[in-house]
């Protein structure tokens, strides 16, 4: 059982000013959920996602996994963090061991870097290790998925290309997701659920559920009335530069 239970949690920030980031979080994921958590940029998503990945330590609160030991976690972070003198193919065994040598090729070949198994992540673009780095999270077959925009840096096409193989990997495996990012029409591409972290309150203040991804029809009623209230709860948002493919363009 992957679900997870967040209950009041808070962190602060001190340096270089006293900031509230977040503020008496409460959360529950269900196994097996997409869950999207979008806001603009400085809004604490990250600072959240750290949280549930235990590389941070709440001021207050709890975060609380419902089994009887952790899961088996996937992450893709903002950075890719790949060690620069392995080659991609190794960074990604590094998780998992050798034995995994085919599985790891065929990822590779899905995140479309087929041919750079021996190139060191230098040698690739943000975009090419960030795909790498999504490539390796699969490959522990996570049982929990965190993922911190990783198709940021992507362009419009490539970028709906890997939202297909994540919405195939879904389908095909129910792995417990949660997306951080600011993108509305990615969330509503992908997701079974979407929260709404305020930019000023540090909370979440909106939780939108979806019928399943499968594909996802725009025209779907209960899309298209998720789609109003993001709109209205987002319209005051800082809007960073990013593809506007067909969903986003809704956005």
């Amino acid at each position: 059982m992957t679900g997870l239970v967040l209950r009041g949690v808070t962190r602060d920030f001190s340096e270089p000013t006293q900031r509230h980031v977040l503020r008496g979080i409460d959360l529950a994921i269900a196994q097996g959920e997409f869950v999207s958590l979008v806001g603009p940029s400085g809004s604490g998503k990250t600072t959240l996602l750290r949280l549930i990945a235990g590389l941070d330590t709440p001021d207050a609160g709890s975060v609380t996994w419902q089994a009887e030991r952790r899961p088996r976690l996937g992450a893709v972070f903002q950075e890719p963090r790949l060690v620069p003198w392995l080659s991609i193919l190794d960074n990604l065994l590094l998780v998992t061991g050798p034995d995994r040598r085919e599985q790891a090729r065929a990822l590779l070949g899905e995140v479309e870097l087929a041919g750079n198994e021996d190139a060191l992540p230098g040698q690739l673009s943000g975009g090419m290790q960030r795909r790498a780095a999504l490539a390796r999270a699969l490959l522990v077959e996570p049982e929990f998925l965190m993922l911190d925009e990783p198709l940021i840096s992507l362009d419009a096409a490539l970028a709906e290309r890997m939202r297909r193989l994540l919405n195939t990997y879904w389908r095909h495996h129910r792995t417990t997701t949660l997306l951080v990012t600011h993108n509305v029409g990615e969330a509503v591409e992908l997701s079974t659920r979407i929260l709404i972290l305020s930019p000023s309150e540090g909370r979440i203040t909106a939780d939108c559920a979806l019928p399943p991804p499968d594909p996802r029809q725009r025209n779907d009623r209960a899309v298209m009335a998720v789609m109003d209230d993001l709109r209205r709860l987002t319209q005051s948002w800082p809007r960073p530069d990013e593809p506007r493919d067909a969903l986003s363009k809704a956005s």
